[in-house]
């Protein structure tokens, strides 16, 4: 095609304005794809003990995705046990590729050394797929195809190598466990984002007496799902648990600086899509708030190996007793 010589100016600045676009793109490309490795680790303080209980320190740990031969990933978790946690929270997404087990279950080995709790994600049960990262501003994933129709991942080798380690499966249960010498009640769910969530309610919490008989100790709740829908964290917080906590929205995981998140991935309001907030349910006496923990997690689907203004993180969090 031949350019009028009064369109070659116009042409050549399309051209090098289609070349400051494709390297500006370019290096955006290559910074996600650094950050996504830059793991951080986030402290937080919150009192929802009852008066009495010695603090407890927790590190909460959510959507790994992880794929075989990260070796960046594979030493920071394990480094991770260096915190000597009391507790390891795992909200899910665990896996992002079908022969992941055996690398994941080597990277948290160190921290399956503690205590721990788990609930699955999708991306424990399901292989992530490539789609139009778009769409994800139409609403959540979980209305882009069929789960039955994705590959299934060996996510019971997973759940099995977590209990054999002596972490405590918490997908549609309830039970209480002893934490740092203190009863702790746990009630978890399956995957909100597959629909898979059933309530089990909490084990009994009568209340005991303290070794005078003069205060009663009832014990804390706390409460895991993998995706924060507001459905199910209306429901724990109505159901008298003290704490959530949950992962899945990647913190937004392409954010902008200064703003946040633009995406949850699911219904929960963007301001909330990472970090220490409050979630209030109910009206009039019933009415609630507690606190609510999303993690921004710690991996990407492989399919957007990339984050921007998001970093990965884990959480270290201590848990301190309410003032009398």
């Amino acid at each position: 095609m031949t350019i009028p010589l009064a369109s070659r100016p116009l042409a050549k600045a399309l051209v090098r304005s289609t070349g400051a676009l494709a390297l500006g793109g370019a290096a955006g490309l290559a910074y996600g794809t650094w950050e996504k490795n830059q793991f951080e680790l986030r402290q937080e303080t919150v009192a929802v003990l009852p008066p009495g209980y010695r603090d407890i320190t927790l590190l909460h740990i959510s959507d790994i995705h992880y794929i075989p031969n990260q070796r960046k990933k594979t030493r920071w978790l394990a480094e991770l046990a260096d915190l000597s946690p009391d507790l390891v929270i795992n909200t899910g997404d665990n896996l992002s590729h079908p022969e992941a087990v055996p690398g994941l279950l080597a990277a948290l080995k160190p921290l399956m050394a503690f205590p721990g709790v788990f609930v699955p994600g999708s991306n424990c049960y399901f292989a992530p797929t490539l789609r139009n990262p778009l769409r994800y501003f139409a609403g959540p994933s979980s209305r882009d195809g069929v789960p039955e129709k994705k590959l299934e991942l060996p996510w019971r080798e997973m759940h099995h190598g977590f209990e054999d380690a002596g972490w405590l499966n918490a997908t549609n249960a309830n039970f209480t466990a002893e934490i740092a010498g203190q009863q702790i009640d746990f009630s978890g769910v399956d995957d909100p984002h597959l629909g898979y969530e059933k309530y089990a309610g909490w084990p009994e919490n009568f209340g005991k007496y303290d070794d005078a008989g003069l205060r009663p100790a009832v014990r804390p709740r706390i409460a895991l799902a993998h995706a924060p829908y507001q459905r199910v964290l209306d429901y724990f917080t109505l159901s008298g648990a003290d704490m959530i906590f949950a992962g899945h929205t990647h913190g937004g995981q392409v954010c902008i600086p200064g703003y946040g998140a633009l995406v949850s991935n699911c219904d929960l309001p963007t301001s909330q899509a990472r970090g220490l907030s409050t979630w209030t349910a109910g009206a009039a006496a019933a009415r609630r708030t507690i606190p609510l923990e999303v993690s921004a997690g710690i991996g990407t689907s492989r399919f957007a190996p990339i984050r921007v203004a998001c970093r990965p993180e884990a959480i270290l969090m201590r848990m301190t007793a309410r003032a009398a």
